[in-house]
């Protein structure tokens, strides 16, 4: 018989311990931010555990990736591109100076 997965907000608490030492280390404000970046996880964690990913730590940085690629393409909303085509742009221009 096959395993039942566990929860992934499980996984991400896991997780979250694993990097217990690191955030230890930080300075006090960057320890909020670190927890807020953990925080973020939860609102993915539903396409999280569809991914079924046995490396918990990927999931939770794409959902930190995602979430912040789109306050980005929120601030960017004046424009008729997305911002990564915005990026890509100034990238080649810098390549060919």
């Amino acid at each position: 018989m096959g395993r039942t997965i566990p929860s992934f907000r499980i996984a991400i608490l896991l997780e979250e311990k694993r990097w217990k030492l690191y955030r230890q280390y930080l300075r006090k404000k960057e320890q909020k931010i670190f927890k807020h970046m953990f925080s973020i996880a939860y609102l993915f964690s539903s396409a999280s555990s569809y991914a079924a990913n046995p490396i918990r730590i990927n999931p939770v940085l794409f959902s930190i990736a995602l979430y912040h690629h789109k306050k980005i393409s929120s601030l960017d909303k004046n424009r008729n591109e997305p911002f990564f085509f915005n990026l890509h742009y100034l990238l080649l221009q810098l390549l060919q100076r």
